[in-house]
């Protein structure tokens, strides 16, 4: 895998450089200094990996990795000194395009490298992406059948890899009389959900939050997993979070939130699943499927990597195939704003 580094600290791009050079079959493209620099070298030679800093001179992380995406797409890290201290640019970033973040290693006095095992585990979890399969397996374009008003319609919704930018698609073109509660998992380290809830709460008309134990969803609200624990429904109104099952590789798992949907809510149920990479999420849906919920999964023309999707369809677990653009239409003209709510 080839990979690019991005930073305009000294220190920072010998650390990264050290750490490439112990990752196996990993070798380095090309140094930028800046966002625009990253811009025009991409254009001559994209790399497999992009490592992207947040704070530089001329053109910042997130402007790169917008402009990176939109003309020369490839994978992109964000790899900044203080993640904590720049969760509003990471999330800007991930709804950009970016897959994930990380903190950069430090190269110590020693000539020793700290953090670079966090690195390192992050370019494993991305490295299939740089083969990533966008292959048309076609798409539904049927409608919902005639049925009774729901009593307590609820969307859920799973992403991974792309979903901070897919869940903004969605949730701007939602009307703010939209009635049916959303609950989000997305794939994402504890510590970024309060971010991402704010910055997809300015994307909406409705109120964006982060899920807390003993919440009940209500309409007018959209509630994000908050958590590396399980989010699920403890009974058929309220939400908790759970550590079982514990061999999940993604925390929280879309699949094991889908399945107490499934198992607990009482009313009907559209489940999507977004832009991600991995088959999290699948045999959730294809349960909620089965129970009776009209499900969605993001077509792969749209999605960023189409992995969790594409898993989806696989399954036959998928009634709709959507294009990212058609998902929030789709769900208001299916849900009727009025006092009662129901699927035309």
């Amino acid at each position: 895998m080839r990979i690019a580094i991005v930073n305009d600290m000294l220190m920072a791009r010998e650390a990264l450089r050290r750490a490439i050079a112990k990752i196996p079959d990993c070798t380095l493209a090309w140094i930028a200094r800046d966002g625009a620099e990253a811009v025009q070298r991409c254009t001559d030679d994209t790399p497999d990996l992009i490592l992207m800093d947040l704070l530089m001179p001329i053109m910042d992380g997130v402007a790169a990795t917008r402009r990176i995406m939109s003309q020369t797409p490839c994978a992109i890290l964000v790899v900044t000194a203080t993640v904590e201290g720049q969760a509003t640019k990471v999330i800007e970033a991930l709804g950009a395009g970016a897959l994930d973040a990380v903190q950069t290693p430090v190269l110590e006095l020693s000539g020793q490298l700290g953090l670079a095992s966090t690195l390192e585990l992050k370019i494993e979890a991305i490295r299939p992406l740089t083969n990533r399969d966008r292959s048309h397996l076609g798409r539904f374009t049927g409608t919902l059948r005639q049925k009774p008003a729901p009593i307590n319609p609820l969307v859920v919704i799973g992403a991974s890899a792309g979903g901070p930018a897919a869940l903004a698609t969605i949730l701007r073109d939602l009307p703010v009389n939209f009635l049916a509660p959303i609950i989000v998992v997305q794939h994402l380290d504890a510590q970024f959900a309060p971010s991402l809830a704010s910055w997809l709460g300015g994307q909406s008309t409705l109120a964006v939050r982060i899920a807390c134990e003993g919440d009940q969803p209500r309409p007018g609200y959209v509630l994000i997993a908050s958590t590396n624990d399980h989010l699920i429904f403890v009974d058929s109104k309220t939400l908790g979070y759970t550590r079982e099952p514990r061999q999940t590789f993604y925390r929280p798992s879309v699949d094991v939130f889908f399945e107490s949907v499934a198992d607990l809510w009482r009313g009907d149920v559209v489940g999507i699943l977004l832009t991600g990479m991995g088959k999290d999420g699948a045999k959730g849906l294809k349960t909620l499927r089965n129970s009776g919920a009209v499900t969605i999964a993001q077509g792969p023309e749209s999605c960023l990597v189409y992995g969790m999707p594409k898993a989806a369809v696989e399954l036959d677990a998928a009634v709709e195939i959507l294009a990212l653009k058609e998902i929030a239409p789709f769900l208001t003209n299916s849900l009727k704003s009025s006092s009662h709510g129901g699927y035309k």
